[in-house]
């Protein structure tokens, strides 16, 4: 191999390095991302499952005074 041979593989090889350590942060990223927006569902869903019930007794409520007259 010559030399011009050599700088031009080694400097690919650093791209290649780069573009490895760029794809790594971004899934490091992307997967803390994840995390979040999961969690976020989870009480998202909790929310929904309290709301869910707090009209489910009102209804009882109201059925029962409906009952009453």
């Amino acid at each position: 191999m010559t030399e011009p041979d050599i700088k031009t593989l080694s400097a690919r090889i650093d791209k290649l390095v780069d573009a490895a350590e760029r794809l790594r942060a971004e899934n490091e990223r992307l997967r803390k991302h994840e995390t979040a927006l999961l969690a976020e569902r989870d009480e998202l869903q909790r929310k929904n499952e309290l709301a869910k019930a707090r009209v489910e007794a009102i209804i009882l409520r109201l059925k029962a005074l409906e009952a009453q007259e």
